[in-house]
């Protein structure tokens, strides 16, 4: 046979299978599951046209379409022997090594990954060296086989009958526990020698590796027949105290459980699952891993109050006395309490009601709740929500976990001592958003149902838990990071800003003597005046609440404390010209001194989750070609109101005495200053319109006017929300006049009453009521610039 047929013979186009994981390696016998398309069809090829395949390793496991590049150069030809679908859509095959192949070209324009190959001839070298390894790598292959467990006893006449030395260095490497990396090395090692080696060396590896393991094992195995052998040695002894008349040990230490058990008043499923649980322990070696867990629970189960308490009676008029005592207004809030005492007390199984109150910081949302507990005379706790993000903190976790423990509902009632106590979800709104520790919020909808929270299992309890006497309040700053499940189950009080009247009124009884007694003083050695009070609230806060403004008065007193610690004769007096040297310079200054009666600039009203804000609106026209220059930080909506705006104003060119060819020749610019603050919203409508047409016009907007709407194209101002806190802001910058949409007239009766007699009220219907309101009158002589 001549050269050339002899490289025919061996050269030959085969179907490529790609692996990810598996080496098929020459006389061995593989399962593989199939699950690229591709594969599946070459498979299918190769057992109907009754074709070998070439199965060859991936470089990168990841690669989900490798080509010619992405496989190693060498893989093994492979016969398919069976191949079928399982009824789950898996496709299995199994495949018997047959030679090694290399891949020289892919054959492109084919139906099937396919590729040239040439088929490497096993060596045949024999000589002492070689027979010297490869009796070698039997016998330790035997040994190896010896120490595995369930091996067949095929293998192990396969690996003593096999006489190649190639076809024994394969057929070993198949059943090592070796890596895809390290199969593929062999299988490109073609030199007998070297492979002999090779295998050999992991061998020896693996060897020491099971005979470490078989170590192990023994040791372990000893050690369980000790502490068998102690156990039943204990359970003896415990036969012979008994029979002895000894005192039992164990009895005396768990009688104190089984008392608390039965004073417990559980629930019938509860109890029995509390005695299955005290029967177990009693059984139970105390040096047994399980040992603590199960009294841990016991413990837990036992401490909870499941009885509820005998209530006393509901005296109304009392409530009503600390909820006047304790906060300043909120007559809405006190209102609802008060309906609730009153149902209460007219229908006792009644369920109460899930309050949510939404505020911004500072004005009383958590020291209400206490105050409703006294008013109610129930014991008050509150749990902390801000930051949760895994579902157990609030259902408890599985008692299978090490140092597991029950949710913070659960134990929040175990700190309260009652079931029918106040309990106040704090920061409901800040809840972590779930992920695959699951979702909090989620969790939280079977604690704030009242059709459901009667029968509340936590995780670790294991058996359900009567919540539907208890007075859930949860706490927010905004609604629109709860979810709408979790909003619908609440019942929302809306809790606005303060004025400075309210402030006042709240800072004399209540943040005044509260810091004297803080710093050790008293009334009778520290006056401090309300001027005083009324120059840090004006010009040291700016908050919607009350808490900064603490903070200010506690700093002042303290100031007052070192000066009495020295020595000073008493009682001090501090009036408003003493806030600055204890304070330093003033931090605020009104909003009037930024507003002037320039054409150009309004003064809108802003919402913000600390309250309501005024915003500057300012419009400039320089030389150009009828770009809008928005700038300021202006969020997607804010940005569509301006240019809603311009377009208004430039419908309505003709009817306000705007020369149109203006627009044409000019750039409009559009400012909102504190450009480091985002903003956006379509409240600011009628401002940006009213801004626009004053800048068209040449005539100032009257400073002492502010203004908040949305406008739309046909002209309409259309309802914004917020108003009480954007009116509560207009009055603290010195406002005299606010627009409003004619269709917020139902929100007039939340603006405070001080607001209501110090304002001036304007109801627009269209924008063209803004700028008759607005606008100050012409100058003589003055027309559109």
């Amino acid at each position: 046979m001549s050269a050339n047929q002899e490289s025919a013979s061996d050269t030959d186009e085969l179907l490529v299978v790609p692996v990810r994981e598996t080496v098929l390696l020459p006389g061995v016998l593989m399962p593989l599951v199939v699950g690229r398309s591709a594969s599946v069809a070459a498979l299918q090829e190769a057992v109907r046209a009754n074709r070998t395949v070439a199965v060859v390793l991936q470089r990168d496991p990841t690669t989900e379409e490798p080509g010619l590049a992405d496989l190693h150069p060498i893989g093994t030809e492979g016969r398919v022997l069976r191949y079928l679908t399982a009824p789950d859509g898996t496709h299995h095959a199994i495949l018997q090594g047959l030679t090694r192949v290399r891949l020289l070209s892919q054959v492109e324009g084919g139906a099937f990954f396919a590729c040239r190959v040439r088929r490497v001839p096993e060596p045949v070298e024999r000589g002492a060296e070689i027979d010297a390894r490869v009796l070698q790598l039997r016998e330790r292959a035997l040994e190896g086989l010896q120490l595995m467990r369930n091996v067949p006893q095929e293998l192990v006449a396969t690996v003593s009958g096999v006489e190649l030395p190639g076809m024994l260095a394969d057929l070993v490497t198949g059943f090592l526990d070796l890596s895809s990396t390290e199969k593929q090395e062999i299988l490109e090692t073609v030199d007998l020698r070297a492979r002999l080696e090779r295998v050999l060396w992991h061998l020896a590896y693996r060897l020491e590796v099971l005979r470490l393991s078989r170590d192990i094992d023994e040791r372990t195995r000893a050690t369980m027949e000790g502490r068998q052998r102690e156990f039943l040695l204990r359970e003896q002894m415990k036969t012979i105290q008994k029979e002895l008349g000894e005192g039992d040990e164990r009895s005396a230490e768990l009688g104190p459980l089984r008392r608390a058990l039965d004073e417990a008043g559980m629930p019938e499923e509860a109890e029995q699952q509390a005695r299955r649980e005290l029967a177990r322990l009693e059984r139970m070696p105390e040096g047994a891993a399980e040992y603590g867990m199960v009294r841990t629970y016991l413990e837990w189960l036992t401490e909870l109050p499941w009885k509820l308490p005998v209530e006393a009676p509901i005296d109304v008029a009392e409530a009503r006395r600390v909820l006047d005592h304790d906060h300043h207004d909120l007559d809405k809030i006190k209102r609802r309490i008060i309906e609730f005492l009153a149902v209460r007390k007219l229908n006792p199984k009644g369920k109460g009601p899930i309050l949510c109150f939404v505020g911004p910081p500072g004005v009383g949302k958590t020291s209400l709740g206490q105050s409703i507990a006294r008013a109610t005379g129930r014991p008050f706790v509150r749990v902390s929500l801000g930051g949760v993000h895994d579902e157990a903190e609030i259902r408890g976790h599985r008692r299978t976990y090490i140092g597991a423990l029950p949710g913070t509902i659960i134990q929040g009632i175990r700190r309260a001592g009652s079931r029918n106590a106040v309990m106040m979800l704090d920061e409901i709104d800040k809840l972590g958003a779930g992920g695959f520790q699951g979702d909090p919020s989620s969790a939280l909808l079977e604690v704030l149902d009242p059709e459901q929270n009667s029968t509340f299992r936590d995780t670790y309890l294991g058996v359900p838990f009567d919540l539907s006497r208890m007075l859930f309040i949860a706490t927010a700053n905004v609604l629109d990071t709860i979810p709408g499940p979790l909003r619908d189950r609440m019942e929302v009080v809306q809790l606005s800003g303060y004025t400075e009247e309210e402030k006042l009124a709240i800072a004399v009884p209540y943040l005044v003597p509260r810091q004297l007694e803080q710093n050790g003083l008293t009334a009778a050695q520290v006056e401090l005046d309300e001027s005083a009070i009324l120059t840090i609230i004006r010009h040291y806060t700016r908050e919607a609440g009350v808490r900064n403004l603490e903070r200010e008065i506690g700093s002042v007193l303290r100031n007052a404390a070192v000066r009495i610690a020295e020595g000073a004769p008493g009682p001090i007096h501090i009036g408003a010209d003493d806030i600055a040297p204890i304070l330093g310079a003033r931090r605020f200054e009104s909003e009037v001194a930024e507003r002037l009666a320039s054409p150009g600039v309004a003064t809108g009203l802003a919402w913000t989750p600390v309250g309501g804000e005024i915003l500057f609106i300012e419009s400039t026209r320089v030389p150009g070609g009828q770009r809008l220059i928005l700038t300021g930080q202006l969020g997607e909506v804010m940005r569509e109101s301006a240019q809603a705006a311009l377009s208004l104003v430039k419908s309505r060119a003709e009817s306000l005495g705007i020369d149109p060819a203006l627009f044409e020749k000019s750039d409009i610019h559009l400012h909102v200053p504190a450009g480091a603050t985002p903003k956006d919203g379509p409240s600011a409508g009628v401002a940006m319109f009213v801004s626009l047409a004053s800048l068209m016009l040449g005539r100032a907007v009257n400073a002492s006017i502010a203004m908040t709407g949305e406008i739309s194209l046909r002209g309409l101002v259309l309802p914004v929300g917020g108003i009480k806190e954007k009116v509560v802001a207009a009055l603290r910058a010195g406002i005299e006049t606010v627009l409003l949409p004619a269709r917020n007239r139902r929100d007039f009766d939340d603006i405070p009453a001080s607001a209501r007699e110090r304002l001036r009220f304007v109801w627009l219907e269209t924008v063209d009521d803004a700028l008759q309101a607005a606008l100050a009158a012409p100058m003589e002589g003055e027309r559109a610039a």
